[in-house]
């Protein structure tokens, strides 16, 4: 079974949410439009954060995901 991870850091304003292992990271790349994504080595997207995430003053952000075969 496939996990993701999400994590909100409310002091950070950061968004960051795992599709890989963390500990698998190798580098990150800016987009220019406040995400960072997070490479493994073989360079495919583990991971990414937003930056300047604002749940506005929600205890819960909703999340909804789409799975995709082809």
């Amino acid at each position: 079974m496939e996990q993701v991870k999400v994590f909100h850091d409310h002091a950070g304003n950061t968004l960051t949410v795992w599709f890989g292992e963390p500990q698998e990271e190798y580098i990150c790349e800016e987009t220019g439009d406040e995400v960072i994504l997070m490479k493994d080595q073989a360079g495919r997207v583990i991971g990414f954060e937003k930056l300047n995430f604002s749940s506005a003053k929600s205890e819960h952000v909703r999340i909804s995901f789409e799975t995709l075969t082809l």
